[in-house]
């Protein structure tokens, strides 16, 4: 066993488990990440580690939501448990976009965009336009502010929002977020559901990391195997509390402060790349 690695994944562990679900881009802070401290394993391993280390950041949203998800629970009547299978039918059509577009964008997407440069572009494009939006909502009412009022239309429009995080540097929870604020949703209605719609997107998009690493002909070696596990472990307890965190933040802030660090680093990263050119 490499300590090193090991000790690597855990420090990539803790960085997806803070930046994805805050707006900043977990695929773009661990590839940013690698390029500082690399793990020490083959590009295929890497590549897949960087998406498959998502699952233990989506199981502390089905610990954490895991009552409000649930239709079956005993503890909600009739009532409760139709509004709960409205909200999964709603995630669902939420969903369809990035369905329908990731699937064929993904290998050229990976190919021509994971790299440094338009990751640190995406970062400053995507903090702007945080500011941007948080400006012009800052004296509109929400017209939903909860999921009550929460209609299959804004599912979907959101779902097609969640398609721009498909480039590297966005942040998937950025893109649903802005696009739920956009559209009239409150801030917490646009978190909660970034969150719930996060889990066939993160699960998804796993699954077919891991399938298209096999049937590439690529394998673990057990040393791997616990490397990743180790990573998928970290994310979960750290996702744990930042989205504890992140939901007690949202009721009394906006997200320009996101937006802000978004726009630093970025620079920071385009004036790293233009001095080691």
């Amino acid at each position: 066993m490499d300590w090193f690695n090991l000790f690597k994944a855990i420090i990539l562990g803790i960085v997806e488990g803070i930046t994805e679900w805050l707006p900043i881009s977990s695929t773009g802070h661990l590839i940013l990440v690698d390029e500082f401290l690399k793990l020490e394993a083959t590009p295929a391993f890497k590549e897949m580690f960087n998406v498959v280390i998502q699952l233990g950041a989506i199981l502390a949203v089905c610990v954490l939501f895991f009552h409000k998800l649930n239709p079956f629970s005993p503890q909600k009547n009739r009532q409760e448990k139709e509004a709960t299978w409205s909200l999964w039918f709603k995630v669902v059509i939420g969903s369809i976009p990035a369905l329908v577009l990731g699937l064929p964008l993904d290998d050229f997407l990976e190919e021509h965009f994971h790299k440094f440069l338009p990751i640190a572009i995406m970062l400053i494009l995507y903090g702007v336009l945080f500011i941007i939006v948080e400006n012009y909502n800052k004296n509109r009412v929400p017209k939903c502010k909860d999921f009550g009022h929460f209609t299959y239309k804004a599912a979907f429009l959101i779902g097609c929002f969640q398609v721009l995080a498909l480039m590297p540097g966005t942040s998937r929870s950025g893109a649903t977020i802005i696009g739920a604020i956009l559209i009239g949703c409150s801030r917490f209605v646009a978190t909660e559901f970034s969150f719930f719609l996060s889990i066939p997107a993160m699960f998804g998009a796993s699954g077919i990391k891991l399938l298209k690493f096999f049937m590439r002909g690529n394998s673990f070696t057990f040393s791997e195997f616990i490397i990743l596990m180790v990573g998928c472990i970290v994310a979960f307890f750290v996702s744990i509390v930042v989205i504890k965190f992140f939901i007690g933040y949202i009721k009394t802030n906006d997200f320009k402060a996101f937006g802000w660090y978004r726009i630093i680093l970025g620079a920071i990263l385009i004036g790293y790349w233009a001095f080691n050119r």
